[in-house]
């Protein structure tokens, strides 16, 4: 083709094409190499990694187990609960670092300092029988800690801290929380698990989506805050930018378009929950496309939404979780409220079910306990077998051997250790005052 014969052709593309040509006009080699990209960029579109939660805030020793910063899990928490003390004394230390509480560092070493020295008495007075080697131990471990709180220790983003340490049994932990927790310091056989207790999946684990005609982007909250860990975010083309294209067959094909960018989004949402193993799920977006997007998800991640809530086009990361909060709130809410309606039917038959401190330790010390339910703020003196393991309201022998009881500085933490290492689990009830007569403490059981 001569010049002359493309500069024409060219000439009457342009005034019978002012928007440029329709789709079904352009060069094969053209169409071939947009589908290319358009699969290329969809597969390297993936579900991005989570970011490694940080080993701790301290390197341990040879043979020690290294310090861990993460969510709180049952499973977590069981294997702390599994621990026992062999060979020295296990020191948990809480420390709130709310900044309204702890606003510099200094604040937050003066309140280090005194409760490393409430510990420190324990090595001085015994806090218990204790021979020389525990102490030296003992000694040992609060002087380590001292060191890495003024060394190495980093607030950064955290509101609570839980440190584990028991140098003689090779065991140092760190826990992050994403709410306060009180100080507090206690020197035991076992570690202080009752305040980590009520954080349990509160501030981790859920997956809010971000869901429209052109977003796609799932967020996990992890410590208050939502961490994008999927972005299926589409350039849908506007339903008026349909250039030569007939209104109604470019509406069909822009529609076309949104439908496979909601399935990408819903086929991701599906496998983040797999991978996630069922977590709560907040969608948000506009009316349009619930029911649409909703019929697209596998039976499976349908049944994890809790609800849906609207945000604006564009709401980053901290928006999209104030609009979700309420939502959160309330689940955890009606969760209350369907255990405890469970626990007054079992209970009104004399059914599976504990009431009361007396019957409740006795359920938990059999394996019995499936549910613990625990009054916010309740606790109640109990008494240990040191043999088997068995606790109880009175003092006295145990029923099983015989064996002098011992007492426990809280029976909150007593039948807590006695449900998670049995496979059970705990709700603490925050927003409702159903156990008050029964002393706060109830169970709902296996048997």
């Amino acid at each position: 083709m001569t010049s002359g014969a493309r500069f024409a052709r060219a000439a009457y593309r342009a005034a019978v094409y002012p928007a440029g040509p329709p789709p079904m006009m352009m060069s094969s080699r053209v169409s071939v190499m947009s589908v290319l990209v358009e699969r290329s960029l969809h597969l390297i579109k993936r579900i991005r990694p989570e970011g490694r939660s940080r080993p701790g805030l301290g390197a341990a020793r040879a043979g020690e187990r290294k310090p861990v910063a993460g969510s709180i899990t049952w499973e977590r928490l069981r294997e702390l609960a599994a621990f026992r003390a062999s060979r020295g004394r296990a020191i948990s230390l809480y420390l709130d670092l709310d900044p309204s509480v702890a606003p510099t560092a200094g604040d937050v070493q003066m309140r280090v300092d005194s409760l490393l020295r409430e510990a420190g008495r324990h090595a001085e007075d015994g806090g218990g029988p204790l021979d020389h080697r525990a102490k030296e131990g003992l000694r040992a471990d609060l002087k380590r800690m001292a060191e890495w709180f003024q060394a190495e220790f980093d607030r950064d983003g955290v509101w609570g801290l839980a440190l584990f340490v028991d140098g003689p049994d090779n065991v140092w932990t760190t826990v992050e929380t994403a709410e306060p927790v009180a100080d507090h310091v206690r020197v035991s056989n076992e570690l202080y698990l009752a305040p980590l207790v009520p954080l349990v999946g509160r501030s981790d684990g859920t997956l809010v989506a971000a869901v429209g005609r052109e977003r796609g982007q799932v967020y996990r909250l992890s410590g208050r805050r939502l961490a994008e860990i999927a972005d299926e975010t589409d350039d849908v083309p506007g339903r008026h930018d349909q250039g030569g294209w007939s209104q109604a067959r470019y509406e069909r094909h822009i529609e076309n378009l949104v439908d496979q960018h909601l399935r990408r989004v819903a086929a991701t949402l599906d496998r983040c929950v797999r991978r996630l193993r069922t977590p709560r799920i907040v969608l948000v977006g506009a009316d349009e496309v619930r029911s649409e997007f909703e019929a697209m998800l596998a039976n499976e991640t349908r049944a994890c939404v809790i609800g849906w809530t609207t945000a604006e086009a564009h709401a980053d990361g901290g928006q999209l979780l104030r609009v979700a909060q309420p939502l959160l709130d309330a689940w955890w809410a009606k969760r209350e409220a369907e255990l405890l309606d469970r626990w007054r039917e079992e209970a009104a038959t004399d059914g599976r079910a504990a009431t009361g401190w007396e019957e409740t330790l006795e359920a938990a010390s059999d394996g019995r306990v499936d549910m613990l339910l625990v009054q916010s703020g309740t606790d109640h003196s109990a008494y240990e077998c040191p043999a088997c393991g068995r606790v109880q309201v009175t003092n006295g022998s145990c029923p099983l051997d015989g064996t002098r009881m011992e007492s426990r500085d809280t029976g909150v933490d007593a039948v807590v250790h006695k449900t998670l290492v049995n496979g059970g689990t705990v709700q603490v009830i925050r927003d409702r005052r159903d156990l008050d007569p029964v002393g706060g403490l109830a169970a709902l059981l296996r048997y």
